[in-house]
């Protein structure tokens, strides 16, 4: 009988945070990875922190789309296959600033990240599955709580995240007839870079200022680890996971 085939991940925005976590859990359960992210040092952090993964590590701005192109083409070239897209980069912004005072700049630079960069590497990383053989694989897209419900002053963050929901169901439907699978993780208060200002006190909805409860960005990555542990028969179209007593049911 013929060995398991190993499988290959794209993990993007893997320096930090949540593309870390996921791309350590991966590596503990024998995934070989593909590392994304703007920092070459910080990749290769993380590959340290792997073990004896097998991981190669590819500068990329996800915004971009020849170094998407070339991200997609080093793992073609070096595994051969792929079989998850963890679409996990985003950046939230201008923290703090009113809808009103939002620059055309700024608004511009969270699209690029959030909406285009995660269309650009699913296009990507859907493309390599249906033409793979054995084909298809399967993306998880990072939504975010912000997918579902708004925060203060976060218009353009809050219009991304939304919008890759509408990537998630299109990736799901447009998959079908080639075993490609998508899903869609939503995350609510990650102990992460990003939401170290939860710790101090950030804007409620009724204008006063609170700290939030945050969790471990490991029970992100073990709920994503479960997502692309089922075969591509079975798929979680959307998933939510949060900080207990984060000020989310009944937020408003």
């Amino acid at each position: 009988m013929d060995a398991p085939q190993k499988k290959i991940a794209v993990v993007t925005g893997a320096g930090s945070g949540i593309g870390r976590s996921v791309a350590l859990a991966l590596a503990g359960a024998g995934w070989s990875l593909a590392l994304a992210g703007r920092r070459l040092a910080a990749l290769e952090e993380t590959a340290a922190a792997a073990g004896s993964a097998e991981v190669l590590c590819v500068p990329a701005d996800v915004s971009d789309p020849a170094e998407v192109a070339a991200l997609f083409g080093a793992v073609r070239e070096r595994y051969g296959r792929l079989d998850l897209l963890f679409n996990n980069a985003g950046t939230f912004g201008p923290a703090g600033v009113a809808l009103e005072d939002i620059s055309y700049e700024a608004w511009r630079s969270v699209v690029d990240v959030n909406l285009t960069g995660a269309f650009l590497c699913a296009q990507a990383a859907f493309r390599q599955m249906k033409e793979q053989d054995p084909q298809g694989g399967r993306i998880i897209n990072n939504g975010s709580i912000s997918a579902q419900v708004p925060r203060p002053n976060s218009v353009a963050y809050t219009a991304t995240k939304h919008a890759v929901t509408g990537l998630t169901k299109s990736l799901s439907l447009d998959g079908r007839p080639y075993g490609i699978a998508c899903g869609q993780i939503d995350i609510g208060n990650a102990a992460t870079e990003m939401t170290e200002r939860m710790q101090t006190g950030i804007l409620q909805a009724n204008g006063s200022l609170a700290v939030e409860p945050v969790m471990a960005a490991d029970d992100v990555a073990r709920t994503v680890l479960h997502m692309a542990s089922l075969p591509l028969s079975a798929n979680i179209q959307f998933t939510t996971v949060l900080a207990t007593n984060m000020p989310y049911i009944g937020r408003g």
